[in-house]
C-alpha cells in the first residue's frame, strides 16, 4: 500500500527519533505535559508552571519534578479522581475527559477507574506503532489491504454520571483499537462498535457469544493481521477448534500478530499463538489501562518506550531515576507521567536491557523477580534477548 507509506514513515519515525537523545525528548515531552498540569488545581497546587523555566537544564528539571511532584499510587490519586467524577474536572485534568477506561481487575483491590481526555487519547494511538513498524521494516505493508482480526473487550460497556451528565465508559483495550483503526490505515474486522453491542459480560458465555459473532463475521475475510490483548487471542483459536473444528491457521494467512496485557509473549505463549495461527511474525506491546507505552521495535524480544509521548522513571531500590538511566540487568518499579497522571507508579516491574530496550516482567509482587528467572528457565530464556 504505498500511498499510505509515507504516513507509516512519518508515524514510526518521530518513535524512533525521539529514542535518539533521551534525555532531551524525556525533557521536551515532561515541558508538554507540564503545560497541561499547569491547568489543573492538582498542578497549581505543585508549581507545574514555575518548573517550566529549568527546561533548559534536564537534570535540574527532572529533579524539580521530583521535588514538587510526589510519586502516587491509584489509590493515592483516587480522591482527584473523585473531584472529577463529582463535576471538577480542573481538579486533575486539564480539559475534560471525553471517555473513561476500567480495569479488568483491579490494583491491590482497588477497582481502577481512569479518566481520558483528548490529548491523552491522541497519544494512544501510539498503541499502533509496533504493528506498522514491523510491517514497514519486513517489507509487508501489503498485509494493510487486509484486516486485523478484532479480539478486544468492549469499548463501552456502560455509562456513568459525571458532573451530573452521563458519560461512557469501557475496556482500555477496546478504547485503543477503536480509536487506533479511525487514525491508522489499518482496518479491523468486526468493527468496534459490533463488539461494543454485544455487551460488557466476560464470563465464558458472553465470550463464546462475542467469539461466534466474530467468527461469522470474518471466515471469509482475508484477515492478515491481529492485535489485542494475547490470552484473548490464544483463547479464540481454542473457541474456534472447539466449536466448529477449525483453526485459524486453516481459515487465514494471518501474517503478524501484536500482542500485549502479559509478561512473556513471546516465550510463554508465542508456541501457542503459532500453533493456533501458523507460522506468524509476533510483535510485543506494553499497554496498560493508563496509557501505551512501549512496543516492540526489531527482532529483539523487548520493548522500547514511546519516549516523545510519556515520561518514564524507575524506583530502583529506593532511588528514583530516569527510565534511560537504568544499567542493564537493574530492575525498578516503573513510574510513568501521562496527560492525566503525574508521576504515577503504575505497579509494574521492569528490567532493563541496553538503553533504551526493557522488559515489564510483571505486577509489583515480592515474588516477580522470582518468577521471572522459573518462567525464564522454563521456557529456556535467561533474558539475553
Amino acid at each position: 500500500m504505498e500511498e499510505f507509506r509515507e504516513f507509516i514513515e512519518m508515524f514510526v519515525d518521530l518513535w524512533h527519533r525521539g529514542l535518539q537523545d533521551p534525555p532531551q525528548t524525556q525533557a521536551q515531552t515532561l515541558a508538554w505535559l507540564l503545560r497541561g498540569y499547569a491547568k489543573t488545581r492538582y498542578g497549581r497546587e505543585r508549581g507545574a508552571g514555575d518548573l517550566l523555566s529549568l527546561a533548559e537544564d534536564p537534570p535540574c528539571f527532572f529533579s524539580g519534578y521530583r521535588g514538587a511532584f510526589p510519586v502516587v499510587t491509584y489509590r493515592e490519586i483516587a480522591p482527584w479522581i473523585d473531584q472529577i467524577i463529582e463535576g471538577d474536572s480542573g481538579a486533575l485534568l486539564p480539559e475534560a475527559p471525553v471517555a473513561w477506561a476500567m480495569t479488568r481487575g483491579t490494583s491491590m483491590g482497588v477497582p481502577k477507574r481512569i479518566p481520558i481526555t483528548d490529548a491523552d487519547l491522541s497519544i494512544r494511538v501510539a498503541a499502533a506503532r509496533g504493528l506498522l513498524n514491523h510491517l514497514l521494516r519486513t517489507g509487508q505493508l501489503d498485509a494493510i489491504n487486509g484486516y486485523s482480526l478484532n479480539l478486544n473487550y468492549p469499548s463501552e460497556v456502560g455509562t456513568m454520571v459525571v458532573g451530573g451528565q452521563e458519560t461512557p465508559y469501557g475496556f482500555s483495550s477496546g478504547i485503543y483499537v477503536k480509536h487506533a483503526a479511525a487514525a491508522t490505515p489499518v482496518k479491523i474486522l468486526p468493527p468496534q462498535e459490533e463488539i461494543d453491542a454485544l455487551g460488557a459480560g466476560t464470563d465464558a458465555t458472553a465470550w463464546d457469544q462475542r467469539f461466534e459473532m466474530i467468527y461469522q463475521r470474518t471466515k471469509e475475510a482475508s484477515i492478515t493481521m491481529c492485535a489485542g490483548v494475547c490470552p484473548s487471542i490464544i483463547q479464540f483459536g481454542h473457541f474456534l477448534q472447539r466449536r466448529h473444528g477449525v483453526l485459524p491457521k486453516k481459515l487465514w494467512d494471518v501474517r503478524v500478530i501484536a500482542a500485549a496485557s502479559v509478561p512473556g509473549i513471546h516465550t510463554k505463549y508465542g508456541p501457542a499463538l503459532r500453533a493456533l495461527y501458523g507460522p506468524v511474525d509476533i510483535v510485543e506491546m506494553y499497554i496498560a489501562t493508563e496509557g501505551a507505552f512501549a512496543q516492540q521495535r526489531d527482532d529483539r524480544q523487548l520493548v522500547v518506550p514511546n519516549l516523545d509521548l510519556y515520561v518514564y522513571e524507575v524506583d530502583v531500590g529506593g532511588r528514583v531515576k530516569m527510565l534511560h538511566e537504568m544499567r542493564a540487568g537493574e530492575y525498578g518499579s516503573l513510574i510513568v507521567s501521562t496527560p492525566v497522571l503525574p508521576r504515577y507508579r503504575i505497579g509494574d516491574i521492569v528490567r532493563a536491557f541496553d538503553p533504551p530496550y526493557f522488559r515489564c516482567i510483571g505486577r509489583e509482587r515480592p515474588w516477580a523477580r522470582l518468577r521471572y528467572w522459573i518462567e525464564g528457565a522454563i521456557n529456556l530464556d535467561f533474558g539475553r534477548a
